[in-house]
């Protein structure tokens, strides 16, 4: 028990320090790219249900992509594929060659994916949106975008946060396929620690507790969002 105490303390004896280290660098990957991952779900919403054909079919095709790949060909593709894109094109334009962070690759990477099902969510928050809502607001003369950032956005965020709430939560499981292109986060530390010490089960026991902890305190954090958006509801 000693010993384990001294592998779990702070300081040059134990690991907490660089565990502690990887949670951040995970809850910042995944805070990092949910803003993005939302966003571009929006907008692939927006193109599936658009009138133009290219549009709706360009949305199609990258919904259909990112969510058939499975996560980690696709970090490997964004990861790899990005660094050779991008090496080609400054040996091209500079002469020189630059190295791809990791950081922004998985957050690439990962909203991708979250947008690919974000987009899902928010087409059936669209369809939940009676069509009568944006009658009534081109009859006020309200033009398109202040119908969508007034009328149609307060009511769609209500009915796509459960959905996205899901999301979150996978989205911060997944974070921890970036240990795999050299990211330091809670998965990569554990596994060091573990290889290090010839502790596996003490180490990614730690790690379990540490996604649960977070999965935890994520799910009392969308619990009051979600009290908070409803407020004011009444309920039968």
């Amino acid at each position: 028990m000693t010993d384990y105490l001294t592998l779990l303390s702070f300081g040059p004896k134990g690991w907490s320090d660089e565990i502690f280290n990887g949670i951040l660098v995970t809850v910042s990957l995944g805070l990092a790219t949910l803003p993005f991952g939302l966003l571009l779900g929006f907008f692939l919403a927006l193109g599936i249900n658009s009138k133009e054909p290219t549009i709706r079919a360009a949305s199609k095709i990258f919904t259909t992509i990112f969510r058939g790949l499975p996560e980690l060909l696709t970090l490997f593709i964004v990861y790899y594929g990005g660094q050779i894109l991008i090496n080609m094109l400054f040996q091209k334009l500079f002469g020189m060659t630059v190295e791809v962070n990791s950081f922004i690759a998985g957050m690439i990477a990962l909203a991708f994916v979250f947008s690919s099902y974000a987009s899902e969510v928010f087409l059936s928050a669209f369809k939940g949106i009676n069509q009568g809502q944006y009658e009534g607001a081109f009859a006020l003369g309200l033009t398109r975008s202040k119908t969508m950032r007034l009328i149609i956005l307060p009511q769609l965020i209500k009915l796509a946060l459960p959905g996205l709430s899901n999301l979150w939560l996978v989205l911060l499981k997944e974070t921890s396929l970036v240990s795999l292109i050299t990211l330091v986060d809670t998965m990569r530390m554990t596994g060091l620690a573990a290889r290090n010490t010839k502790e596996a089960f003490l180490f990614f026991s730690l790690a379990c507790l540490i996604y649960l902890a977070l999965t935890f305190l994520s799910s009392i954090g969308l619990e009051k969002i979600e009290k908070r958006v409803n407020r004011g509801e009444v309920r039968s």
